[in-house]
C-alpha cells in the first residue's frame, strides 16, 4: 500500500471510529452527570482531573517514542526498533512509578489545605484521587505499545480499542445509575479498572504482533535512554503547561467560587476534548508520514504536510464548532437535563480558542520530526503557562468566571505566532508560503460559515434547529473549501480519498 492510501485508509478508519465513539462519550457524560450530580460531577473532574489529565501524557510522550521507531523504520534499522522499544518501555515505567509517589505524597497537602471541597465528600474524592493514580500508572506503561502502533501505522486496532473504551464507558454510567452504593467511588474504581484491561489489550497484541516488541536480546543502554529521555523531557514539559494551564484553570475557579462552577467547566472541556479529537485523529494519520519524511532527509514533503495538517486541522474543527458556538445553548439543552451555570459561554470561548490552536497544529509534528523541540517547548510551553497569572489577575479584580478562557484565548494567540516564528528558524519554513497554503485557504470558507450561521439564527425559530444550522453550515463550508480553500495537490488528494471510499462501498 502507497504512503498515501495508506494516509487515506488510515484517516477513514479513525474518522469511523469518531463517528462511533463522539455520540457514546457524549451520552455517557449526560448519564453519568445525571448519576453523580453536579456536586459529585464537579468534584471529580477537580480531583480526578489532576490525575486524569495526565492521561494526556500518554499520547504527548507515545509521540516520543513513536517519532524515534519512525525513524528507524525509515532506515530498515531493526535492532534500532528494538532498542528503542525496549528502553522506552523501561523508562516510562520508572517515570510512572515516580510520578505516583510524587503525586502521593501530596495528596494529605490537596486535600486538607489547597481544594474547596466539603467535608462529607473528602474522603470520597481521596479514593478517587488513588485510583487515578492507578490508571496513570497503567497509562504511562502503555506509552511504548501506542508508539509502536502509530509507528507501524496499524490504526485499526487502535480504533477498536477506543471504542471498546468508549462503549465500557457507557456500561460504567449505566452502573451508576443502578447502583445504591457510592457511586462517586465506584465510578473512580471502574475507570481505574478500565486503564488495567485496555493496557492489557495493547501489551497482548504488541507482543505478539511487532518483531520490535520484544525484550529478548535486548539491554539497557544509556545512550539510548539519555536521548529518549531528552525528547520525551521536552514533550513531557510541553504536555506538562498545557495540562498546568488546564487543571490550573480548574483549581482558580474551585478557589473563587467552589465546585459548582467545576462542573460547568468539566462539560466545556469535554466538548474541547471532542473537537480536538477531530483533528488528532487526522494527526494520527498523517504523523508517521510526517515523521518518515524527516528520516527520509526530504525536509520539502515533511513541511508539505505538515501545512496540510494544519489546514484540514482547522477546517475539520471548524466545520462543526462555528455552528456549535451560535448554538452553544440549544445543544446544551438538548444534550443535558440541567445547565449548571457559565457553561454556555466557557463552551463558546474554548471552541474559539481551539480553532485558533487549529491554524498551526501541524507545525508541532513538523518540530517533532526535527528531532529540535528545546525552543519550542519552552518558549511555546511556558506562553501557555501565563494563562494561569492572567486569569489570576482577572479574577482577583471582580471580573466574571468566564475570563479566564478570555485569558486562554490571548495566550493561545500568541503560541500561534511563536510556533511560525519558531518553525522558520529550525525547520526553515518559508512563512509566505505558510500564508499562501493554510491562512489565505480560510478565509472565504471561514467568512461564509459565519454568516450563514448569522442569518439562520438571527432569522430561523424551531425545534432542533441547530441541526439546521450545522448541517447548512456545514454544505456551504464544503463548497467554498473545495472551491477556494484547497491547493492542486490538495484537491487531488481530497478526489483520491472520495474514489477509494467509492470502490469500497462498490465491493
Amino acid at each position: 500500500m502507497t504512503p498515501a492510501n495508506r494516509v487515506i485508509v488510515n484517516t477513514a478508519i479513525l474518522y469511523g471510529r469518531m463517528v462511533l465513539t463522539v455520540g457514546v462519550s457524549l451520552y455517557s457524560t449526560r448519564l453519568i452527570l445525571d448519576a453523580l450530580g453536579s456536586t459529585d460531577y464537579g468534584i471529580f473532574e477537580l480531583v480526578g482531573g489532576i490525575i486524569a489529565v495526565l492521561a494526556f501524557l500518554k499520547n504527548t510522550m507515545a509521540t516520543s517514542t513513536q517519532r524515534f521507531l519512525s525513524f528507524y523504520q525509515g532506515k530498515k534499522d531493526l535492532r534500532g526498533q528494538k532498542s528503542v522499544f525496549a528502553n522506552s518501555l523501561a523508562m516510562h515505567i520508572v517515570v510512572g512509578i515516580v510520578i505516583v509517589i510524587f503525586l502521593a505524597f501530596l495528596e494529605s497537602y490537596l486535600f486538607e489545605n489547597f481544594l474547596n471541597i466539603a467535608n462529607g465528600r473528602i474522603y470520597a474524592a481521596k479514593i478517587v484521587y488513588r485510583t487515578m493514580l492507578a490508571s496513570l500508572l497503567f497509562s504511562m506503561i502503555n506509552v511504548p505499545f501506542m508508539g509502536s502502533l502509530v509507528a507501524h501505522e496499524n490504526l485499526l486496532f487502535v480504533a477498536v480499542i477506543n471504542i471498546f473504551e468508549a462503549l465500557s464507558k457507557l456500561g460504567i454510567a449505566f452502573v451508576l445509575i443502578l447502583i445504591d452504593e457510592d457511586k462517586l467511588i465506584i465510578y473512580g474504581y471502574l475507570m481505574a479498572a478500565l486503564a488495567f484491561v485496555t493496557l492489557m489489550l495493547y501489551m497482548a497484541f504488541c507482543f505478539k504482533k511487532y518483531d520490535e516488541c520484544s525484550l529478548q536480546g535486548t539491554k539497557i543502554d544509556k545512550k539510548q535512554i539519555i536521548q529518549l529521555s531528552s525528547f520525551a523531557g521536552w514533550n513531557l514539559f510541553g504536555a506538562l503547561c498545557g495540562m498546568g494551564r488546564t487543571q490550573g484553570l480548574a483549581v482558580l475557579l474551585n478557589i473563587f467560587f467552589g465546585t459548582v462552577i467545576n462542573a460547568a467547566y468539566g462539560i466545556a472541556n469535554q466538548l474541547a476534548s471532542q473537537m480536538n479529537f477531530l483533528s488528532a485523529t487526522m494527526l494520527r494519520a498523517l504523523n508517521p508520514q510526517i515523521m518518515k519524511s524527516e528520516g527520509f532527509d526530504d525536509r520539502e514533503r515533511m513541511l508539505r504536510l505538515s501545512m496540510i495538517a494544519s489546514k484540514f486541522g482547522f477546517f475539520l474543527v471548524a466545520v462543526i464548532a462555528v455552528p456549535a458556538i451560535f448554538e452553544m445553548s440549544h445543544i446544551l439543552k438538548f444534550w443535558l437535563k440541567d445547565i449548571p451555570n457559565y457553561t454556555t459561554i466557557f463552551a463558546q470561548l474554548i471552541l474559539t480558542s481551539i480553532m485558533l490552536n487549529q491554524l498551526t497544529i501541524g507545525l508541532q509534528s513538523a518540530l517533532q520530526a526535527t528531532g529540535k523541540i528545546k525552543l519550542y517547548q519552552t518558549l511555546v510551553g511556558g506562553v501557555i503557562l501565563m494563562t494561569l497569572p492572567l486569569a489570576y489577575l482577572f479574577l482577583k479584580i471582580g471580573l466574571p468566571p468566564y475570563y479566564v478562557f478570555i485569558s486562554y484565548l490571548i495566550l493561545e494567540l500568541i503560541g500561534v505566532v511563536l510556533r511560525i516564528l519558531i518553525a522558520k528558524k529550525i525547520a526553515n519554513l518559508s512563512i509566505t508560503l505558510y500564508y499562501k497554503r493554510v491562512f489565505h485557504g480560510l478565509v472565504i470558507p471561514l467568512i461564509s460559515s459565519l454568516l450563514c450561521c448569522y442569518v439562520i439564527t438571527r432569522y430561523l425559530t424551531m425545534d432542533f434547529r441547530f441541526l439546521v444550522t450545522g448541517g447548512v453550515s456545514a454544505a456551504m463550508f464544503a463548497v467554498t473549501i473545495y472551491a477556494f480553500g484547497l491547493y492542486v495537490d490538495e484537491k487531488k488528494l481530497c478526489l483520491q480519498f472520495l474514489h477509494s471510499l467509492m470502490k469500497k462501498i462498490r465491493k
